[in-house]
């Protein structure tokens, strides 16, 4: 297939774009709101490039209906967003009816556009109350999400079609508990592996909460969003790569998948992980909830990895049992973000899913690039890289569909550019242009482009 060849994708194919609460919302202590992590995390000196906090953002908050009249203009029919646990239950306590009626007012302006409100539980801003309390190495924590989700569905349950419990939990366990890069901060592999169970037993009680309140078949989908990336090791000869490859796989992929889509921990985590604590973790009952049915996967892809073993990490590696670091593959363009640009990879992602996870729906729930946009001097951002980059993530959605993976929809990352996590407001990943000193917004080229896309369902 060349690069010119139009494409079709199949009738019913969801066309959007996705946010997430913290990275755009702003008003981080009106209407009830209290502290999440990433909010204690980006006041701690030197965790956040230039000093940067979650307020304003975007000020989306007190801009939503604009956002949401881009979305329409744009022609979108889905949009992911998240709810933020401070905001609805502030401090991990009684429900906030204020910030209800926000994203009860969000999802009523989405259907007046006619465009399908996707929600997505956690994106990682949990309240900083419960991290006081041990956070996601408490088992407690996925029953009081459990809560969560209950208030969340009581309020809004009438009139949202698709639910993601938890977003990335790989990146909400590892760099928040292992790594550090996240927030909460910490770098305990015990705790990291804590984390990753009482996350994945949150997904599972959440799914019972909506199943229980009627969520599937023709009353909505319910299902979770992870962060798939192919790994291969640097030297296949290597008996050291092959090695490290693996454990990486098991953590970034296998580790997320097989209790989900399976039931149960894949072998080799049971073993690499039993002297941190798996085994003490996991109860009766424990992986048949985590494994219960869902509806939809969600996909995130950004990049690949390839690994080589090395007595200079630049991993925190320690706990994979091996010592790792990344080869960047030559040759490859990358992004702002220094990720290599490798359209390749999503679809060995996505024939993954496929061949492993047989008859599981999937969407892309996140995938875009940041990139240095620079406003032209006629007002425009002519992003053609970010252009570039869509187009060829799409075709390779595209061969996925073509070789019978069972795709159903794909929404760009992200709407608006918005603060990219520890990176401050320094990496711009939008289709939106947003002027943090004015807040305007501007259509940058890829929008347009997008728009048109959605519009005949191809290219």
């Amino acid at each position: 297939m060349t690069e010119t060849t139009p494409l079709t994708f199949p009738d019913g194919f969801s066309w959007g774009a996705a946010t997430a609460a913290f990275q755009i919302e702003g008003a981080t202590h009106e209407d009830g709101r209290t502290d999440s992590v990433w909010d204690t995390f980006a006041r701690t000196p030197g965790k956040v490039l230039s000093g940067d906090t979650g307020d304003p953002a975007c000020d989306h908050y007190h801009r939503m209906p604009q956002d949401v009249a881009l979305l329409a203009e744009l022609g979108l029919d889905t949009y992911r967003f998240s709810t933020s646990w401070a905001r609805v239950r502030p401090d991990g306590g009684p429900p906030n009816q204020k910030g209800l009626d926000f994203y009860s007012g969000l999802v009523d302006e989405l259907l007046a556009k006619g465009i399908r409100p996707w929600l997505t539980l956690y994106h990682w801003d949990l309240p900083q109350a419960l991290e006081d309390q041990g956070g996601w190495t408490s088992r407690d924590t996925a029953y009081r999400f459990a809560e969560y989700a209950q208030t969340v569905h009581d309020a809004l349950g009438d009139r949202v079609p698709t639910w993601t419990t938890l977003n990335e939990p790989y990146c909400a366990a590892l760099l928040g508990y292992a790594g550090g890069q996240h927030a909460p901060g910490r770098t305990d592999p015990r705790a990291a592996v804590a984390a990753v169970h009482h996350l994945l037993l949150a997904h599972g009680l959440g799914v019972q909460v909506l199943r229980e309140a009627g969520v599937g078949g023709d009353t909505g989908s319910v299902g979770i969003t992870v962060n798939l990336s192919p790994v291969s090791p640097a030297d296949p000869e290597s008996a050291a790569d092959v090695d490290v490859a693996r454990r990486v796989d098991a953590l970034q992929n296998r580790m997320w998948l097989d209790p989900v889509l399976r039931g149960r921990y894949p072998d080799d985590v049971v073993e690499d992980l039993a002297p941190y604590g798996l085994g003490d973790l996991v109860q009766d009952g424990d992986l048949d909830t985590i494994g219960g049915p869902i509806d939809v996967l969600g996909v995130n892809y950004y990049f690949t990895f390839t690994m080589r073993a090395t007595d200079q990490p630049r991993l925190p590696s320690e706990w994979v049992g091996a010592e790792a670091a990344v080869d960047t593959p030559e040759g490859l363009p990358q992004t702002a973000m220094g990720w290599e640009i490798e359209p390749s990879g999503l679809l060995d992602s996505l024939l993954r899913v496929h061949r492993e996870y047989p008859g599981t729906p999937v969407v892309i729930t996140e995938n875009g690039a940041a990139f240095d946009d620079v406003v032209s001097a006629d007002g425009a951002v002519h992003d053609e890289d970010r252009r570039s980059y869509l187009e060829g993530h799409l075709r390779a959605a595209h061969e996925a569909i073509e070789a019978g993976v069972d795709l159903r929809g794909y929404l760009a990352w992200s709407l608006l550019d918005n603060f990219e996590w520890a990176y401050g407001y320094s990496k711009r990943f939008g289709i939106v242009r947003v002027d943090y000193d004015t807040q305007e917004r501007t259509l940058k080229d890829s929008a347009r482009w997008y728009a048109e896309v959605a519009r005949h369902n191809g290219f």
